[in-house]
């Protein structure tokens, strides 16, 4: 493997993102990078604890041997996860033995080191607590049957928020997205009735939990007996509580001890009420959904209630997730959304169109509100599939080729990254258009002459095309679209001239966007996007990987159609052999000053491909350290082409969609462990 940058790679780690420079530093110092081959041991099973583990590349799985001796596979885990934490933090010897699946890289850090670092920075051992609880399983009862059990309330703090339809839509995504079992829990106070059995079409009588019964306890055996099987696709119990009972918080608690020895998923659809019970059962939650229409009376209620379990409860930042549910019509934009609530808005949910069922994932699959789910689902489970689309101009053509597989063969992906050509082509993609009908707007380039009708040349005081022309073009095939007219969430880089560091843009126009990813230093003039002057995107992030993480992506696929630095090297040698310097006894010295002329007559051996190439050659390494960050890399050949050979797009997309298809194998694989 190739030398990894553990700067980037730790910086990118989500249990380590929040520290600051000195703590890194630490964590740095006290690392160390081990690769285990395909099939390699990591630890066994009642093996002392030595270590804590986290992966970089690859994938591990995780198993344990039962009773009986055989081995029974608990959980696949990918970049980022880590494991061991459990022996160290118990002094217990390992529970189950962690293999690799493939040839990995793994972050190691020793015992004595691990536990130097928790003295160090005490978050991180909170951060790490928490992991641990959703992995400790209670023992004494039964065996283990997974490796970590999440549980996630569904909450609001009023009623007709659309709440238990969201629950229930969350629990099929969640099954049908990861594949892993999930358990609904239908919670009310026992005056009232229980909805999930009525909307799960479950016919005659159900069983149900009543927490206020005399039964002081519920073992296995007995919370086994109130599981609802033929749920479709989920398992179900039905609880009921009474509020003045304080006992029924620690019954229902010891109920969760159990189930989360079988189910990775646990959704509680809790009461919109701020009783005991309710605010424990958040408590014990990992993450909490809250649900709120776009109005501004309900946003104020639910900022309300955010401040509430932050400064009475102590609720973390992050375990808080806002679901805005557009049943409601509201003339707030989205940034007035956010105002309001002063917290981040974790996922949206178009307004239900009126059908039989509501059950949206199962009998609705291609409703907006479905697909809505299904990202929100694929996010939460840990399955969400990140595309990186690099920088390029013609090469860049090659994204379309990789679009094209990804249609015909269905790869799920769930959020999108572009840096200039490749911000161009993801914009249009995940504004509706196919690859093909993608290919056929590049068609205006389709002779070599067509590129002049990009350039519109103005006096060089920062670069001598001015992009009205192509800023005409971006107009002309996405309008006055915005970020939040997008299918796919959507992030464009460009390069921030006085910060001199990445600009990540998600808000206002795609078309300004995009020029401002565009504008290739010397070339374009830089781009004035609101206060920020800035320029391409590929100068500081030629292959956006990192905002991918940064956005949920656990698995990526990186398109790289930078050449390597010795393809670079090559053609700036042609480059430079194919330059003419014209006498002043020449018969072209009165049209020295005819600049599109010149570029016409030296199309491959210009100024242009002086900056681009040697741009491109410090992009090329840049790109290599940010293909690092993806789980498979696609490099189509671009070899015969060149960078401005802008008519020849459908053979750039035939090098993307070989490059694909010879990947198909390794892709899916990502994509499915």
């Amino acid at each position: 493997m190739e030398p990894l940058d553990k700067n980037l790679i730790l910086d990118e780690i989500p249990l380590f993102a929040s520290l600051s420079d000195e703590e890194l530093n630490l964590v740095r110092e006290k690392s160390t990078f081990v690769e285990h081959k395909k099939g390699e041991v990591i630890y066994k099973q009642g093996s002392p604890a030595d270590a804590f583990y986290c992966i970089i590349l690859g994938r591990v799985v995780i198993s344990s041997r039962d009773h009986s001796g055989n081995d029974i596979i608990l959980e696949y885990l990918h970049r980022g996860k880590y494991f061991g934490i459990i022996s160290l933090l118990t002094a217990e010897p390992h529970s189950v033995t962690a293999k690799a699946v493939n040839d990995s890289l793994i972050l190691v850090i020793k015992k004595d080191d691990f536990n130097f670092v928790l003295n160090s920075i005490p978050k991180l051992a909170i951060d790490l607590s928490r992991t641990l609880s959703r992995r400790l399983k209670n023992k004494d009862i039964h065996q283990k049957t997974i490796f970590e059990s999440t549980i996630i309330s569904a909450f609001s703090s009023y009623s007709q928020a659309g709440k238990t339809v969201y629950a229930l839509n969350l629990s099929l995504g969640l099954k049908r997205e990861t594949r892993k079992s999930v358990l609904a829990l239908d919670i009310c106070p026992s005056d009232k009735t229980h909805s999930l059995p009525q909307k799960l079409d479950i016919k005659g009588g159900y069983p149900a939990i009543d927490l206020s019964s005399d039964c002081s306890a519920f073992n296995t055996i007995a919370v086994k007996d109130f599981i609802i099987k033929d749920a479709p696709g989920i398992d179900l119990v039905c609880i009921s509580y009474h509020p003045e009972d304080e006992s029924c918080a620690r019954k229902l608690t010891d109920i969760l001890s159990t189930l989360v020895n079988d189910y990775h998923y646990i959704i509680l659809d809790l009461p919109s009420l701020m009783d005991r019970f309710v605010l424990a059962m958040l408590n014990q939650s990992d993450f909490i959904h809250i649900l709120t229409s776009p109005e501004a009376v309900d946003l104020k209620r639910t900022r309300n209630l955010i401040e509430r379990l932050k400064e009475d409860f102590r609720f973390p930042e992050d375990k808080i997730k806002v679901i805005i549910n557009e049943y409601k019509f509201s003339r707030l934009a989205y940034q007035e959304q956010m105002d309001l609530l002063n917290h981040q808005i974790f996922a949206t949910l178009p307004k239900i169109e009126l059908i039989e069922s509501d059950i949206l994932v199962s009998d609705d699959a291609d409703s907006e509100y479905a697909k809505a789910i299904r990202r929100i689902a694929r996010q939460v489970g840990d399955c969400f599939v990140g595309l990186a689309l690099g920088i390029g101009v013609a090469y860049g053509f090659c994204h379309i080729g990789v679009l094209k597989v990804i249609e015909e063969e269905k790869i799920p992906i769930d959020v999108i990254c572009g840096s200039s050509i490749g911000a161009l082509i993801a914009s249009l993609w995940v504004t509706g258009r196919s690859s093909s009908e993608i290919l056929e707007i590049m068609g205006e380039f389709r002779e070599p002459k067509n590129i002049w009708n990009m350039v519109d040349l103005t006096f060089p005081f920062l670069g001598f095309i001015k992009g009205n022309k192509l800023h005409h073009f971006l107009k002309k095939y996405l309008g006055n679209k915005t970020f939040y007219d997008v299918r796919l969430p959507l992030k464009i880089i460009a390069s921030d001239v006085k910060r001199k560091e990445p600009k990540i843009l998600d808000k206002g126009l795609l078309s300004d966007a995009i020029m401002a990813s565009c504008a290739m230093p010397g070339v374009f003039a830089p781009f004035k996007f609101k206060e920020d002057i800035l320029f391409d995107g590929g100068v500081i992030s030629p292959l956006p990987t990192e905002p991918l993480l940064k956005m949920g992506a656990k698995k990526i696929i990186a398109v790289n159609v930078t050449p390597s630095r010795e393809d670079i090297l090559r053609q700036y040698e042609k480059i430079k052999e194919g330059i003419t310097i014209v006498s002043p006894e020449s018969p072209k010295k009165k049209s020295w000053l005819n600049i599109k002329n010149r570029f016409q007559e030296n199309f491959k051996t210009n100024i242009l491909d002086i900056i681009f190439s040697s741009i491109e050659i410090l992009q090329s390494e840049v790109a290599q350290k940010e293909a690092q960050l993806a789980d498979v890399v696609l490099h189509p050949d671009t070899s015969g082409l060149h960078w401005l050979e802008l008519h020849r797009s459908k053979d750039f997309a035939k090098r993307g969609e070989e490059e694909t298809r010879r990947n198909l194998a390794r892709i899916w694989q990502v994509i499915n462990e």
